[in-house]
């Protein structure tokens, strides 16, 4: 028993233990554990507790090699636009799997995946009033149903010596584009088009459509437009960007998830990009705020 206190009392540092832990592994065959653990003057429990965590510490490396190749998968399927929050959620939606957040950005950088970072939108400068509201969204831009507040924006696509401009029309409650008009001159046209066609796939009387105050916006065609729709008006301040924040949050996603990734030599090619990433954004694309889910199927299942 002196011997094996003396033996116990050399055993200090890790390094000495994980050699203790080595030399009863090797001799296991011959020797029961609970006899070696009491001459080397080591603890079952402590023995145990290694093997266990050798056996962990070997399949580690086999897991995180099959969940990067998931993540690899996720983003080739979603072209690179999904930071850690949204791969983790695409692990759990697409396979069932519960990885912690610090795990998949720690893959993430093991494998040089990087989300794609949008740009700063341009700024042109104040445009002139004609007709303008009040502010009635006031930065409000949560919505307790469908249908109860939009609001829109027009954008330019840039290819080659040319430009193409984008309106839309954007649902506040889930996020979702209910309307988009792709037009070669950014003009009223465009926009009253954009109206006229978010009115064809969505009952919207009583509904607030908010604005910044475009000159197309304060037409007084654009005006008599909502009024005969019964659509309620708002418009940002005065050159305040950030009472339009989530339709410029929207452009922002649009353009370095699309159409910063591609090189576009023709009108067609940006019409069908457009429809196809709009698609993809309404019916696939993950929301984090959405629970996860895409705008498409949060108004499902609120209306379930």
């Amino acid at each position: 028993m002196k011997k094996d206190s003396g033996i116990q009392k050399g055993v200090k540092t890790k390094k000495d233990k994980q050699i203790c832990y080595r030399s009863i592994q090797s001799l296991a065959s011959k020797y029961s554990i609970s006899l070696l653990c009491r001459v080397i003057g080591i603890s079952r429990s402590g023995y145990y507790k290694w093997v266990q965590r050798q056996c962990t510490e070997t399949e580690k490396p086999k897991e995180d090699q099959q969940l990067k190749q998931l993540m690899m998968k996720c983003v080739k399927e979603v072209k690179g636009i999904y930071g850690y929050p949204r791969i983790k959620a695409w692990l759990f939606r697409k396979h069932g799997l519960i990885v912690n957040h610090k795990r998949v950005y720690r893959l993430m950088k093991e494998m040089g995946i990087q989300a794609k970072i949008r740009r700063k939108r341009k700024y042109f400068g104040k445009k002139s009033e004609k007709v303008v509201s009040d502010n009635l969204l006031n930065r409000d831009f949560s919505a307790s149903h469908p249908n109860k507040k939009w609001v829109t924006d027009i954008t330019y696509i840039d290819f080659g010596k040319q430009r193409m401009y984008l309106s839309v029309i954007y649902d506040l409650f889930n996020n979702e584009v209910v309307a988009y008009k792709l037009g070669d001159q950014n003009n009223l046209k465009l926009v009253l088009d954009t109206v006229k066609e978010a009115i064809k796939k969505r009952d919207a009387r009583g509904t607030l459509l908010h604005s910044d105050r475009g000159f197309q916006y304060t037409s007084p065609k654009y005006s008599d437009l909502l009024e005969k729709c019964q659509i309620r008006p708002s418009m940002s301040r005065k050159g305040n960007g950030l009472d339009n924040a989530c339709i410029e949050n929207f452009f922002g996603h649009l353009k370095s998830e699309l159409l910063y990734l591609q090189l576009f030599k023709s009108k067609e090619m940006i019409r069908r990009a457009i429809k196809n990433y709009i698609h993809f954004y309404n019916t696939e694309r993950i929301q984090l705020k959405l629970h996860s889910r895409s705008p498409m199927e949060y108004r499902r299942m609120a209306a379930s």
